[in-house]
Parts: C-alpha cells; sequence; structure tokens
C-alpha cells in the first residue's frame, strides 16, 4: 500500500483555490505569513490564508521560533462561512514525522496522488539578492564588439586538419544524446555573427569591418536612449492604478511595511494618494532588495495586476532615492498628509460645555490618530477595564478600522494596525509600558512594522504613570492621552497631546470617558456619527446628562436597553480584562439584537445582587469625626476572585447605603483599601496625612482614580484607621 488511510497519519499540499475547498481535520503544509498579537498567520495557497490562533499553541507566541516564509505543518479545524480558517497546532513539523503525504486539488487531476519528494541538490543552490529588471539584456554568446572571437588558423594545413576533426566528431555525434555542454555550445554559435565564427583573411582591409562597428554603437545608442526614457517615465499616484491593470507604470513613495512571504517579498508603498502592495520575487521565500528598509523613499517601475481580488504592482525596478529626490517625495507626502490628517472642526454629539472646552485638543488628538493610519503605525489603545473604559475603546475603534480598510490592501490589516489592551486601572505603570515596549521592538524587528502611536483612554493622566510614558518616550513612541478626570501638570509636559477639560478650565465632573472619547471617534471619522451616539449614555452609571439620554433614545436607545448594554459590557470586560474581546464588545455595543444583551445583563444582575446582599449584612457603620463611615471587610464578605470586582461592588454599595453630603464607604481587604466619598476627596492629601499618622503602615496611593489605598497586611486596623481620620479631616 503506497499510501495510510488514516488522513490524520498524512499531510496534504493544498492546490485549491477557496478556503472552502479544505477538509477541516487535515492536515496541511504552509508558509508562515505574518504575525499578529493574537496568533500567526499562515498561507496554505497563494490565496488562501489562515489563523492559527495562540490559543492553539502549546506555547507562549513570543517563543515560536517561525518566521515569514518557513514551511510548518497545521490542521484544518474549522471553515467559516465568510471564508475565515481556523488552524489547529500540528506537534509534527517535519515530512518525516508524518506517515505519508498526498496531493489535495480540488479541481485537479492530481487529488489523492503521492506528493513527490525533491531530489536533493548536490551542491549549494544560487541564491539571488535581487529581482529580475525590465532591462533588455543579449543572449549567451552575442558578440559585445567588432572583434573576432575565434582564433584562426596558423596555416592551410591546420585549418584542413581542424576541419576533418570536426567533421569527424559531427559524425560520432550523430549516435548520441545531446550533452548540456552542446546546448550551450549551439547556444554560443547561434548568438554570433557569420563573420565572428568564420575566420577574417589577414589581407582583408580594415575599414570592412566598419559596418559591424557601425552596428554595435547603433546598439549601444538605442540602449542608452531606452535608459534614458525610462528614467524619464511619467510617475503615476497609486489611486490612478485601478483603471491601469496590465501596463507598465512607474509610482514613488515610502515603504510603510515589508513582509517576506512563501513566494515574493511584498513592500508596501505609500504616495500622497493611497496605499498598494508591490510584489518583488526572487525565489521562494527569499528576501528580494534586502538593502531596502521600511520608512525609506523609493521608485518602484512595475506592471499593475489584480490578486485575491486587490490590485498589487508586480515589480521589476525598485530603486532607493536619496538627496534632493528623496526631499521631494518626503515633502510631497508631508503636505499631503497635513492636508488629509487634520478634521476641519469636530461638531460634538450633544452640547457639553467641558467637551466644547478641549475642541483644539480634540482636534490635535483626531490629527494625531488619523496620521498614524496615513503612515502605517500601528495605533495601540489603552483603556480601563470597565464598562466607561470599553465604551471609549470601542468608540475609537469603531471610527479607525474602517480608515485602516480603506487605506491598507491587506485583509487582515486591521489586525495589524490596531490594537486595544485594557487596562486593570487608570495607572499606566512599567508593567504595561513594558509590555508595549517589548511588542512593539519585536514587531519593528520581525515584521518591519513603525513604532506605534499609543492611545490612553481615561488612564496616564496622573504622575504615577510618568515612568511608564517615559519609557515610551525613551523609543520615540507617539502618546496621546484623553481623560475627563482632572490631569497633573507634569503629564502635560510628558505627553504629545493631552485632551483634558480641567486644563481647560472647564468642570468635568459630569463628563464620561466614554462621552469624551465618543466625540473624539466622531472627529476621527465623521461617518460612524449615528453607530456612537449612544454611547455615552451608556458609559455612566448614574447622573447621566439628560443631553446623552435623549440622544441615546433619538437613535433606539431607550433607558432600559441603554441600562443593558451597560451591564453587559462591564460583566464582560471583567473576564479576561486583559483581551480586548473585539468581535464580542462589536456585537453588544453595535451590531447584536437585544437578546444577547438581555442575556449577559441578567447574568450581571444576578452575580452582582448576590454579593451587595452579603456585603450589606456585613457592613460595619460608625461614625468618625464629621462623617458616617460603612465599612465592609471585603477580604471576609466577597468572592475575591469572583465577579464583581472590588471596585464595581464598593461604588455599587456607596450608590446603595450612602446618607447625607458626608459619608465615606470602604471596602477593607489585606494590604489595600478602596475610598468612595460623597464629598471631592483629595486622594493624595489623604494618604500623605493618614502616613503621618500611622507611619509604620507603608502606606500609598496605588490608584488615584480607583481610589485605591495600599497598605502593609500586617498594619490594617492601623490603617484604616489613620485613613477614616484623615478623610474626616477633609471634610
Amino acid at each position: 500500500m503506497d499510501w495510510i488511510t488514516h488522513e490524520e497519519d498524512v499531510w496534504f499540499e493544498f492546490r485549491g483555490n477557496s478556503p472552502h475547498q479544505l477538509v477541516p481535520g487535515r492536515f496541511y503544509r504552509g508558509t508562515v505569513d505574518g504575525y499578529a498579537d493574537f496568533g500567526v498567520f499562515v498561507d496554505l495557497a497563494s490565496n488562501v490564508t489562515g489563523l492559527l490562533h495562540r490559543s492553539e499553541l502549546d506555547r507562549r507566541l513570543e517563543s515560536l521560533e517561525w518566521e515569514p516564509g518557513d514551511e510548518v505543518f497545521v490542521q484544518v479545524k474549522n471553515v467559516r462561512d465568510n471564508g475565515n480558517i481556523d488552524l489547529g497546532w500540528s506537534i509534527r513539523q517535519s515530512d518525516s514525522e508524518f506517515r505519508g503525504a498526498r496531493i489535495h486539488d480540488p479541481d485537479g487531476d492530481a487529488d489523492g496522488q503521492p506528493v513527490e519528494k525533491e531530489a536533493e541538490s548536490s551542491g549549494p543552490a544560487t541564491v539571488k539578492t535581487r529581482p529580475k529588471t525590465g532591462k533588455t539584456t543579449k543572449p549567451v554568446g552575442a558578440s559585445t564588439s567588432s572583434e573576432t572571437v575565434e582564433a584562426e588558423p596558423e596555416s592551410e594545413q591546420d585549418a584542413a586538419s581542424e576541419s576533418e576533426s570536426e567533421s569527424e566528431s559531427d559524425a560520432g555525434d550523430e549516435d548520441r544524446a545531446p550533452t548540456a555542454g552542446d546546448v550551450v555550445d549551439d547556444i554560443a554559435v547561434n548568438g554570433e555573427s557569420e563573420q565572428d565564427v568564420e575566420a577574417e583573411p589577414e589581407s582583408e582591409p580594415e575599414s570592412e569591418s566598419a559596418p559591424e562597428q557601425d552596428d554595435t554603437d547603433a546598439e549601444q545608442e538605442a540602449e542608452t536612449e531606452a535608459d534614458a526614457d525610462a528614467d524619464e517615465a511619467e510617475r503615476v499616484t497609486l489611486a490612478s492604478i485601478d483603471d491601469r491593470v496590465g501596463d507598465v507604470i512607474r509610482v514613488e513613495g515610502e515603504i510603510a511595511s515589508v513582509r517576506q512571504t512563501g513566494g515574493p517579498t511584498v513592500f508596501e508603498l505609500r504616495d500622497e494618494t493611497a496605499i498598494a502592495d508591490c510584489a518583488a520575487f526572487v525565489e521562494a521565500g527569499v528576501r528580494a532588495y534586502p538593502e531596502v528598509e521600511v520608512g525609506d523613499y523609493v521608485r518602484i517601475d512595475g506592471e499593475v495586476e489584480r490578486r485575491r481580488g486587490e490590485l498589487q504592482i508586480e515589480t521589476e525596478e525598485l530603486t532607493v532615492l536619496d538627496g534632493d529626490e528623496a526631499d521631494t517625495v518626503a515633502q510631497r507626502l508631508a503636505d499631503a498628509l497635513s492636508d488629509e490628517a487634520r478634521p476641519d472642526a469636530v461638531a460634538p454629539l450633544a452640547a457639553h460645555e467641558p467637551v466644547a472646552a478641549v475642541g483644539k485638543s480634540l482636534l490635535d488628538a483626531a490629527e494625531a490618530i488619523r496620521r498614524a493610519v496615513l503612515e502605517s503605525r500601528p495605533i495601540v489603545v489603552r483603556h480601563t477595564a470597565t464598562a466607561d473604559g470599553y465604551v471609549a475603546g470601542a468608540a475609537v475603534e469603531r471610527a479607525v478600522l474602517p480608515l485602516i480598510r480603506e487605506e491598507h490592501p491587506r485583509d487582515d490589516a486591521e489586525y495589524h494596525y490596531f490594537t486595544r489592551r485594557p487596562l486593570e486601572e487608570a495607572v499606566y505603570g512599567m508593567d504595561a509600558a513594558t509590555n508595549d515596549v517589548t511588542r512593539m521592538l519585536e514587531d519593528r524587528d520581525r515584521h518591519d512594522e513603525k513604532l506605534p502611536l499609543v492611545l490612553l483612554l481615561g488612564a496616564g493622566s496622573t504622575a504615577e504613570s510618568l515612568d511608564g510614558l517615559g519609557l515610551l518616550g525613551v523609543y520615540g513612541s507617539e502618546r496621546v492621552v484623553v481623560d475627563a478626570a482632572p490631569a497633573d501638570d507634569e503629564v502635560a509636559e510628558e505627553v504629545d497631546v493631552l485632551v483634558n477639560p480641567a486644563r481647560e478650565g472647564a468642570d468635568a465632573r459630569d463628563l464620561s470617558v466614554g462621552a469624551l472619547a465618543s466625540t473624539l471617534s466622531v472627529a476621527v471619522n465623521e461617518d460612524i456619527r449615528d453607530d456612537v451616539s449612544h454611547l455615552p449614555a451608556v458609559s455612566y452609571w448614574e447622573n447621566c446628562p439628560q443631553q446623552y439620554l435623549d440622544l441615546a433614545e433619538s437613535h433606539g436607545f431607550d433607558a432600559d436597553r441603554v441600562r443593558e448594554l451597560r451591564e453587559a459590557v462591564a460583566l464582560e470586560a471583567y473576564y479576561q480584562s486583559y483581551q480586548d474581546k473585539r468581535e464580542l464588545i462589536a456585537d453588544l455595543l453595535f451590531d447584536a439584537d437585544e437578546g444577547l444583551a438581555g442575556h449577559v445583563s441578567e447574568q450581571f444582575r444576578i452575580k452582582l445582587e448576590d454579593e451587595i446582599e452579603t456585603a450589606q449584612a456585613n457592613l460595619e457603620r460608625r461614625d468618625v469625626g464629621a462623617i458616617s463611615v460603612a465599612v465592609l471587610d471585603s477580604d471576609a464578605y466577597s468572592h475575591r476572585f469572583d465577579f464583581p470586582p472590588t471596585g464595581l461592588l464598593v461604588d455599587e454599595l456607596h450608590r446603595r447605603t450612602r446618607e447625607g453630603d458626608a459619608f465615606v464607604t470602604v471596602a477593607l481587604g489585606m494590604d489595600e483599601l478602596y475610598l468612595r466619598s460623597t464629598g471631592d476627596l483629595d486622594l493624595r492629601a489623604v494618604v500623605e496625612s493618614a502616613a503621618e499618622k500611622a507611619p509604620a503602615a507603608g502606606l500609598a496611593a496605588a490608584g488615584i482614580r480607583e481610589g485605591r489605598i495600599e497598605f502593609l497586611t500586617g498594619a490594617r486596623d492601623e490603617a484604616l484607621e489613620a485613613v477614616l481620620d484623615a478623610a474626616a479631616e477633609q471634610f
């Protein structure tokens, strides 16, 4: 038997052209196309690419040593209706580990046949470093001067002897197969003119060779003119190539990215009008033009083709520009970027004074985001893992993804150029910053990606985030901070753009980050205004301005629907808080029917009510100075590692138990406490005063926005008393 009947024991070579021709359960050979935060893209055919999600790997994605172009083996787990392919990990990663190999040729005669192994080369392969150019080259053996290439016989006897020898050789050759040497000799003779092959008499006048010289001069002159014409070829813009399929064109621009596929090297070129892929082929998996880097200004000559439904330029010649030529292209792109990136104005979703106060800085932030898209720089959004934070991040995501799809030809571009990474708290600390820097440097080195724009929504605006922001600054990553709560002066000096109503003298106590980010999203992309008009109302737990409630209702979201969305997002935000949950959040906020939000919201209320009932029964109430206090031992009377998180629990507990204008609610854990107050407490001042009262407690303001204070476990009681006394002093 020449093959194994069990398909799990063999791998298949796919020769189809549609994802739906794949057979789930089979193992296929493919090539690594590239990486994303969530997995690896693998090409199974020239226009069939699947995703090996990081959850399918038997190791961390960061430790995977595959490089683009590497041959790998994967299992097809599922092919979705939209053509997306879910791949599974294969522990077998070499041909020899399988018990056979067969061809999967859905529309051909080779389907089911064994894969023939390629013969091993006896010598080193020749590796090209540059693709062929469009220039005309002479055939092998062609004459390049008026001189003859064959020596003349010294005498008639020698000539006769030589002729006789050649005749005998020719006669003997009739009975044998031609060799490679014969082919080369034949090409050499056929490539020469008759006067080059036959010897000329010495007595022949020198002037008779002049016609040959004239022909050569004419040929060289024609080549020179052709090169000159090529240098003077008219440049076209990338936006105009739709009507030029099949034409050879010249384009100029900046290299936005470089990716090595299993076949050609693909250079993503950006000019002042659009972005296009330019493919250069040397050998399968071999990097073409290795000297070309991201950010280089180049000129490309090539033919426009349509691949996988997308336009692509088949590169014939690529030239790196420098000096004045590079400066001209750079200025052309810069002028176009400035015109296209900055919105004309900010039109708020609803009239709201603190939003109006930051109109200019919102324009600056919108320009930075749009410019990053146009410059092919990734955008990393950091927001808190709360309902308000997720609403803010989803609003910006809704605005940016269509711009990325419009700008970049790749189907998976939105996964490469936009990422949301939730934060567990509003401090952008060294842990988060180190994570971001590590990823961006890996993407730069492995995939030639540019350094990203980091957008912080409702986070990073306090002095506790300076170390993290500073680390980003060391590497030159652009930083934009958008926050409704007051920002510290030091942050304004550290970041590139800061959107903060308090710094403009506005009272933003009734403004949520979700409302502010929703207005920013409309400044980035006006087309999504109707999509996000209900989001400001969703972002408020209480005291939502009436104009946002009216706006949501006018778009079909009444108060009950808004509440369900808020609760559903809050529940999903808790689970795997470090994940963006892009599709699920989009379904909840934009695309799903009421059933999904209603189902998740019901789970939210069940879980929250159980915790609140237990907490209220175990509250310790007392008076401290002029304030009333309710203290919950959250370590003893709540589930620490289940929903709701302590911050959300103490928020809801405070809303339900507060009495009067001087009321404080505390959730006390083993080494931290959460503080909520009916008055405006300066948390840093509270901690500073409490630290003087209990110097051995190790008190520290861990999260200004969350009202979280840390202390040493052994000084739990002393820390609580000192904090309550310090809070009472502020009232």
